[in-house]
């Protein structure tokens, strides 16, 4: 089973361009989502996998029933077909980019 959370996968602060570098040349594509604080994203399923890098906040994820917590510079695998969910644990803006294969 591949890892899920690779923390400080990415320096701090995190530099969008160059996760989307990283990302390309491993065939994702790269995103930002900037969520206020409370916000949820629950139970979705993709036919594709996904990456996901917070850039700023802190983020809980929850893939198919196990709950990872990201902060900046982590960055979170989520394997297609995975029931996943994501919500903004800062008392603040998260900024986080999301990538798909």
């Amino acid at each position: 089973m591949t890892e899920l959370l690779s923390e400080s996968r990415f320096p701090v602060p995190v530099d969008r361009a160059a996760v989307a570098a990283d990302w390309a040349a491993r065939g994702y594509s790269c995103g930002l989502f900037v969520d206020p604080p409370g916000r949820q994203w629950n139970g979705f399923v993709h036919a594709v996998n996904e990456l996901v890098t917070v850039a700023e906040g802190r983020l809980e994820i929850e893939i198919d029933g196990a709950r990872l917590a990201a902060g900046p510079g982590d960055e979170v695998f989520i394997p297609k077909g995975a029931v996943h969910s994501v919500r903004n644990l800062h008392d603040g803006t998260t900024r986080w980019l999301y990538g798909y294969d």
